[in-house]
């Protein structure tokens, strides 16, 4: 009797968690092209804050259509081949980004309707964005054995930090050394067009990767699931798991027909998915990335000084993200998150006590170093754990569209309006994100179950109790 095939679903992990990093590496791209964009878009066309709080966060327009895309997409063409076109459209998105004057436009003069092409290139990459940060982990969740699931999710949200941090080395690299004349003119466009290198890597790699066998059992491909099991699971255990899935399908159908799909399990599942996604944005992750290097800056470090503070921050991310993966599925998910939560609002509350302060130095760097530290052991790689798993079979494709959507529309009203807020209030800003933090423990103690070592049947039975 063949025992569980690590070495087989890691490889597939690995290949899918891809994706993650091409959701990090074009989310935080823009954090050493910001001040570019600024030069050569906002300053010569004469734009505000507002233009340009836009401009750095149109990407994420895109994430919101692509997460609610989604849900058909994975349902449509299945969970791999929709990442195949989450890697085409990444692939479009780097190579237009760098050169928005391609075919229509002259090199070097800025108008409105250039800066209007690239926020649309920018747009077609956040719909990649948005595909491969719902089906990434939906994907390994369906394939993942439940003793590991939580580790093998949680490294898809590890390649999205490391790809954050490439990213930040790409760009230092391409910066370091040169005039800001040159940066401004072409090394931000280096910076955009290096992603076409892992966009067509992952394009190439999918070929190679099976579908998820949950979603052959939806789709009555019973054999093609069964094979697919037996090579993760070994052959007596897979019948079993296929059993299962196959009885809650059965289940699922007849209660889709009684109470419209959706919510078919009831609303307090579809509402903790929702939730989970809006606090993962509120607690204001997305703006220590996004805006990282000008945040490093305003404490007095110079350009060169501040990206390298950056790269220093996304080595620390991917250090604690490597302690959600170790122990995500030793001390579960609900106790990482609320722990999370309360370091979280630690550094938050901190930095907007300097803020207030006007203290800019070591201590402020520090304060963000405990905040972007507990997020990435908690809220960053274990709320796509939840979202992965909380759903049930029959309804995943379609409620994790949704729950993707909703994280996707807050980061966007998060990181667009922080430059405003900024304006106003910094130590109220942070203050914000602080009682985000705080409101964030008291739902997950509050409302959201704990999943540890469950399989993704017996994670629906809770939903089957209580619709």
């Amino acid at each position: 009797m063949k025992r569980q095939n690590s070495f087989y679903v890691t490889a597939i992990t690995l290949v899918a968690a891809i994706g993650g990093l091409l959701f990090g590496y074009d989310t935080a791209v823009v954090s050493g092209a910001e001040k570019s964009l600024e030069a050569y878009f906002i300053d010569s066309l004469n734009l505000g804050p507002l233009v340009h709080g836009a401009t750095i966060s149109s990407a994420l327009i895109g994430c919101i259509i692509g997460g609610l895309m989604s849900g058909y997409f994975a349902s449509k063409f299945g969970r791999r081949n929709s990442l195949i076109i989450a890697a085409v459209l990444f692939l479009i998105s780097a190579l237009g980004s760098a050169y928005p004057e391609f075919l229509f436009f002259t090199k070097g003069e800025p108008t409105l309707s250039l800066l209007f092409t690239f926020n649309m290139y920018r747009i077609i990459g956040g719909i990649g964005v948005g595909l491969a940060s719902a089906i990434c982990p939906m994907y390994i969740g369906e394939i993942a054995p439940a003793n590991i699931r939580g580790r093998l999710v949680s490294f898809n949200q590890f390649t999205i930090i490391f790809g954050m941090l490439v990213v930040y080395f790409v760009n230092w690299n391409i910066a370091n050394g040169q005039t800001l004349e040159w940066i401004n003119d072409i090394g931000w466009r280096y910076m955009f067009a290096s992603e076409a290198i892992p966009a067509l890597l992952f394009s190439i790699l999918l070929l190679f990767v099976p579908e998820t066998p949950r979603y052959l059992a939806l789709n009555n491909q019973d054999d093609r699931a069964l094979d697919i099991l037996t090579k993760i699971n070994g052959s007596s255990a897979a019948k079993s798991i296929l059993h299962e899935i196959k009885q809650t399908v059965s289940i699922s159908v007849e209660k889709s027909f009684s109470s419209k799909k959706l919510f078919s399990y009831g609303k307090l599942v579809i509402i903790i998915g929702i939730m989970l996604s809006v606090f993962q944005q509120f607690v204001g992750i997305n703006v220590a990335l996004y805006y990282a290097p000008r945040i490093f800056e305003s404490m007095g470090a110079a350009k060169d000084a501040s990206m390298l503070q950056t790269i220093v921050m996304g080595l620390i991310n991917t250090v604690f993200t490597i302690v959600a993966i170790l122990t995500v599925d030793r001390w579960g998910r609900k106790p990482l998150l609320i722990v999370g939560s309360i370091g979280m609002a630690i550094g938050m509350f901190g930095v907007s006590g300097m803020a207030f302060s006007n203290i800019i130095g070591i201590s402020t760097l520090i304060f963000i170093i405990v905040y972007t530290a507990s997020f990435m052991m908690s809220w960053g790689p274990i709320c796509w754990v939840l979202i992965s798993e909380i759903f049930p079979n029959k309804i995943r494709g379609q409620a994790v569209a949704i729950a993707v959507a909703a994280q996707w529309s807050a980061n966007y009203l998060i990181s667009s309006t922080y430059p405003m807020m900024m304006e106003f209030s910094g130590g109220m800003t942070y203050g914000f994100y602080g009682l985000m933090s705080v409101l964030s423990a008291l739902f997950i103690w509050k409302f959201v179950p704990e999943t540890k070592g469950k399989t993704l049947e017996q994670v629906e039975k809770i939903w089957n109790k209580s619709a």
